[in-house]
């Protein structure tokens, strides 16, 4: 971008070349391109690097099945095909289903029987499907099963908006504070008390409290409840640890976190607020990609030289083609000011972080060949 690009430039195939990289986690707010960056670095990944490359995306929207020729998403792994596999590299792409990460989790480390005891429990269908974030922890949990298979080269991660992917980051931290807490603690008192009832040891424990609790709720729900937080106990000290160990790999040399904006306030605020938690996080951001920049073809004339010929010619008349180009010239430089003004908030804070520009696209990215078109505007450095 004019003057806006102060940072240095951003190399995005030495990221996706290099063998020592095996996580690039696309982050940044909604509606700035981040699921079609994701799916393009994939890409090109694959095509021009050789890698074998998986794409995970969080974000529930369907463009990147679409994008990729794809009729669905989901929870496996699915190769795309009709890439260029002349340089040995391999796409797969899959969507997060919380709901079966969940199960899957359940089924691997429990056995059977009580695996079919936590499925029936209401608390337990209720969390895996709705409980505010699961989504992220399962995402936690996903990431860190692909990553320990070994399948792949590289995993591409197109993250939820940015506020939603700290919670991705805080996953660990959040459940390690609910699983630690005073009243888990108390409410799995029951199932560790070697058969006593539930209402009489929540009595025990709470109270008065409890009593109210059992008035308004009910002892078969809070029964329910109790065989939830006991299975809780049993099952996710592992999840949890295994949780913590992911976010460790975030934090170090084989991953790479992307930012993603648009050179609009908001999306860079976003963005630069992202920064900063990464920055204190110690994770590693290796560049920010703003897509969507208007550049000219030429800075001459200027945008008040085009406007005041324009003018002249308008009041001669008979030079209309002329006087509307000139007039879109002018609002293009105005344009193009303006997002430089607007980047040069997040480059002035953050002046180490490379930079790459993306010109806005004339249409909307549907297909493979237009991810390779954003691949390679991306490359471009």
């Amino acid at each position: 971008m004019p003057e806006a690009d102060a940072a240095p430039p951003l190399d995005v195939d030495e990221i996706l070349a290099d063998p020592g990289i095996r996580i690039v986690v696309c982050c940044g707010s909604g509606g700035v391109g981040k699921t079609t960056t994701a799916a393009a670095l994939a890409l090109r990944a694959a095509e021009h690097h050789g890698r074998r490359t998986v794409v995970l995306t969080i974000d529930p929207a369907r463009r990147l099945a679409q994008s990729l020729g794809l009729t669905e998403l989901d929870n496996t792994p699915r190769q795309v095909k009709g890439i260029d596999v002349g340089s040995g590299g391999e796409l797969h792409a899959m969507m997060l289903d919380m709901k079966r990460t969940f199960d899957d989790v359940v089924s691997q480390h429990t056995d059977p029987a009580k695996a079919a005891e936590i499925f029936a429990n209401p608390f337990y269908q209720a969390m895996s499907s709705t409980f505010a974030g699961t989504q992220e922890y399962m995402a936690m949990e996903k990431l860190g099963q692909l990553h320990a298979r070994g399948d792949w080269d590289l995993i591409v991660v197109d993250t939820p908006p940015s506020r939603s992917a700290l919670d991705f980051l805080d996953a660990p931290a959040r459940l390690s504070r609910f699983l630690d807490g005073r009243m888990l603690r108390l409410l799995l008192a029951p199932a560790r008390g070697g058969g006593r009832s539930m209402f009489n040891l929540v009595t025990a424990s709470f109270g008065m409290f409890s009593k109210a609790v059992q008035k308004v709720l009910g002892t078969q729900l809070l029964t329910d409840l109790s065989g939830f937080v006991a299975a809780l106990d049993s099952m996710f000290g592992g999840f949890r640890q295994r949780a913590e160990q992911t976010y460790r790999i975030l934090q170090a040399g084989e991953t790479a976190f992307l930012l993603v904006a648009a050179p609009e306030p908001d999306a860079v605020r976003e963005a630069a607020y992202f920064a900063g938690r990464l920055r204190a996080e110690r994770m590693p951001l290796v560049g920010l990609v703003l897509n969507r920049v208007h550049l000219p073809a030429t800075p001459d004339p200027s945008a008040a030289e085009s406007t005041a010929a324009a003018e002249r010619l308008a009041r001669l008349g008979g030079h209309d083609g002329t006087v509307q180009t000139l007039r879109s010239h002018a609002a293009l430089l105005d344009q193009a000011e303006r997002e430089c003004r607007v980047a040069r908030r997040f480059t002035d804070d953050f002046p180490a972080v490379p930079v790459v520009a993306v010109t806005a696209q004339p249409a909307d990215v549907h297909d493979v060949d237009g991810l390779r078109a954003i691949g390679t505007a991306i490359s471009r450095s």
